[in-house]
């Protein structure tokens, strides 16, 4: 039985983030399929302005909500329904403000973000989507603040299968496609993800919500003060990806791309490329949102030997998971890509990225340690370092080597990026760095069990290249993996490269990751 109720809070949100992720793939490659490489690359663009427009209206109400509110859980006489009022409030201000600029704009938006006035129509739509997305938001925060994932995954489920439904009978109903009528498909979709999500969300609230007799500690306006730093590094993050996101088109064309050409490029890194290298992590962004709820509750607390221990074990982890993960990916990168459709070139920058992928992976419960802290002018500043760099590249080496110049983009900003949230966070909670046991050995650890799992699948005489072989492969590979891992943990190998951190269980060890 798991005695920790975060552990069986991550397991429940890696499972509903695994049907996620594996749906979304899925889609991506069922709209490639229908519509083309170039529509993917119109629906990646149109989602990354409603993205921007969407941190715009609700400020990350989710991030806001979960860390206030979980600080109220935190205080014995606090009233967490309260600060619920304060964001659902708050949102609902930014969310008409934004909408009334989208609708009066729509037109010229869409001729220099998407280069045409023909989006306008599917833009003026973008309203209902965001003030229904941003009240959801503040629900979602709620229960995750509360330790009620279940609630948030099932509205999740609810929201994402709501979407799909309406994009996939949409697409089949008209067939082929002009560009605004995939982006008002996708707009239509997401108006009715959204409004599932929010009416369930607001059906479990009042069937379920916790009622305090305590009095709020904090004021509205208060609450918009401790918002607006988070907000403004939601808003700069989101403004700097959109920005990355619109000049690569453009520069892939100086390099000598035609239009639809640049579009299909930029559609498969970002419906097939991206998310084969983030589908591992669905453990690690399950755990992200409890790691800022967590976080902050100790922050409250002043415990910091709870901080520390929580850094520790968090990094600890994450590089062992991410280290196995990037050698997967390096190992049948070409296979993947081919096999969800992306071609040759989906696979070339699949393995080419995926050493990088530990860096990637580190980012998501660095960035949601920092977040519980209330380190937020330390993350703004770091992700406007992250992404001057990668937009300097886009510019600078995208127009002279292609798409090559975008590998090196994430490579450089990566690395740069979440070497400083380690210092940082491990400075703040003041953890050991210790980097010996925890990526050097793990490295070795990954590619000694892959000869080792390819000698025995090559004593069977198997092929590698059929897909029923690969999974087979690497649930081989996994096994060793982590069985030696483990052994080698009990009887305390690593220690003397300065870890310290095994435990003479792995159960226990994985019990208490948090």
């Amino acid at each position: 039985m798991i005695k920790s109720k975060v552990v069986r809070d991550t397991l429940l949100l890696t499972v509903m983030q695994l049907f996620l992720d594996s749906a979304a793939l899925l889609l991506n490659v069922f709209i490639n399929k229908q519509l083309g490489t170039s529509a993917i690359g119109i629906l990646s663009l149109m989602g990354s302005f409603l993205g921007l427009a969407g941190i715009l209206s609700n400020g990350n109400a989710f991030l806001c909500t979960s860390r206030l509110i979980s600080e109220e859980f935190g205080k014995k006489c606090g009233d967490p329904a309260r600060i619920l009022s304060y964001g659902v409030r708050l949102c609902l201000m930014l969310s008409a403000a934004v909408s009334a600029v989208v609708i009066l704009l729509a037109e010229p938006i869409s001729r220099r973000f998407f280069s045409g006035a023909h989006m306008t129509a599917a833009l003026r739509l973008m309203p209902l989507a965001l003030v229904t997305g941003a009240v959801a938001a503040c629900l979602k925060g709620y229960f995750n603040a509360a330790r009620r994932v279940a609630v948030t995954a099932a509205g999740d489920i609810a929201e994402f299968i709501t979407r799909c439904t309406v994009i996939v009978s949409a697409t089949y109903a008209v067939g082929s496609c002009t560009e605004d009528m995939v982006c008002g498909i996708m707009i239509w979709g997401i108006i009715a993800g959204n409004t599932v999500s929010l009416l369930f969300l607001a059906a479990s609230y009042l069937k379920c919500r916790e009622k305090r007799n305590g009095c709020c500690s904090i004021s509205f306006r208060q609450y918009a003060s401790f918002s607006f730093p988070i907000m403004g590094g939601s808003v700069l993050t989101a403004v700097l990806s959109s920005t990355n996101d619109a000049l690569i088109p453009v520069c892939l064309r100086q390099y000598g791309d035609t239009a639809g050409a640049a579009l299909g490029k930029f559609g498969v890194f970002e419906a097939i490329v991206i998310p084969t290298l983030f589908f591992p992590s669905v453990v690690l962004c399950s755990m992200s949102g409890i790691i800022v709820s967590e976080a902050a509750r100790a922050k409250a607390a002043k415990n910091r030997q709870r901080i520390k221990s929580l850094t520790e074990r968090i990094k600890f982890w994450t590089l062992v998971f991410s280290v196995f993960a990037a050698a997967v990916l390096m190992r049948f990168g070409r296979q993947i890509g081919e096999l969800l459709g992306g071609g040759e070139l989906a696979g070339t920058m699949i393995t080419i990225i995926a050493p990088v992928v530990p860096f990637i992976y580190m980012e998501i419960v660095l960035e949601a340690i920092v977040k519980g802290l209330g380190l937020q002018s330390f993350s703004s500043m770091n992700y406007l370092a992250e992404y001057v760099i990668r937009i300097a590249a886009v510019l600078i080496l995208v127009p002279k080597i292609g798409f090559y110049g975008i590998v090196v983009s994430y490579y450089a900003s990566n690395i740069f990026g979440n070497c400083m949230r380690f210092v940082k966070v491990t400075k703040a909670a003041k953890a050991r760095r210790a980097l010996c046991g925890t990526l050097i050995l793990p490295v070795i650890l990954a590619f000694v069990t892959m000869w080792a799992a390819e000698a025995a699948v090559s004593l069977l005489g198997l092929d590698l290249e059929k897909p029923g072989i690969m999974l087979f492969f690497g649930i081989i590979w996994a096994a060793v993996y982590f069985t030696v891992f483990c052994a080698l943990g009990k009887v305390k190998l690593f220690s003397k490269c300065g870890e310290g951190l095994f435990v003479k269980n792995a159960q226990q060890s994985i019990e208490r990751i948090l």
